[in-house]
């Protein structure tokens, strides 16, 4: 007897990353869809009741908190997992609080989410040993992070970014000229 086919629901503006992760989950034997804003996300979920919706944390509009908490409202069943290009503590507290049941940093892969709804299907427990290869952040990665999500969070105003960062402009320049620091 076959496995019935799982629904996958993807939520990201990112045409490219959207496109490329719906069709990796129609490979691994999946029924993708897809949605770029809140809007469409919400009513997708509501009309295909999908098994998993994976949702990136920055979107136009509404945030990808406010549909997690939507979603979860929506349908107490579905398995939901936060994506982000700006990984932090807070956002992945604030994720679980609002009904999140795991969070990836991205690039994620189809690999990875499967593994992840796998293990919270099964009601696994998250591994709380870091592997030895796995090293914190430098200070300055860091840093570099929360220059980035603010300077997001203003549209690119680096005028507005400044203020919000506590910086002169020209400094706040001088630190968006380097390379980011390694990982």
């Amino acid at each position: 007897m076959n496995q019935p086919e799982r629904a996958v629901l993807i939520v990201d503006d990112d045409d490219i990353f959207r496109n490329r992760l719906v069709r990796a989950m129609a490979s691994r034997g999946w029924e993708a869809s897809e949605a770029g804003d809140a809007d469409s996300a919400l009513e997708k979920a509501a009309l295909h009741s999908p098994d998993l919706a994976v949702v990136d944390l920055r979107l136009p509009g509404t945030s990808g908190l406010e549909i997690v908490r939507r979603l979860r409202e929506l349908d107490d069943t579905i398995c939901i997992i936060m994506l982000t290009g700006y990984g932090s503590i807070a956002t992945a507290l604030t994720a679980t609080k609002l009904g999140a049941d795991h969070y990836l940093t991205k690039p994620a892969d189809a690999d990875q989410i499967v593994h992840e709804y796998e293990r919270i299907a099964n009601c696994q427990e998250v591994s709380t040993e870091i592997p030895e290869d796995v090293q914190a952040p430098s200070l300055a990665r860091v840093e570099w992070e929360h220059i980035q999500r603010v300077l997001a969070d203003c549209d690119g105003n680096i005028s507005q970014a400044a203020k919000r960062l506590g910086l002169h402009r020209r400094s706040l320049e001088r630190k968006l000229f380097k390379y980011p620091p390694a990982v």
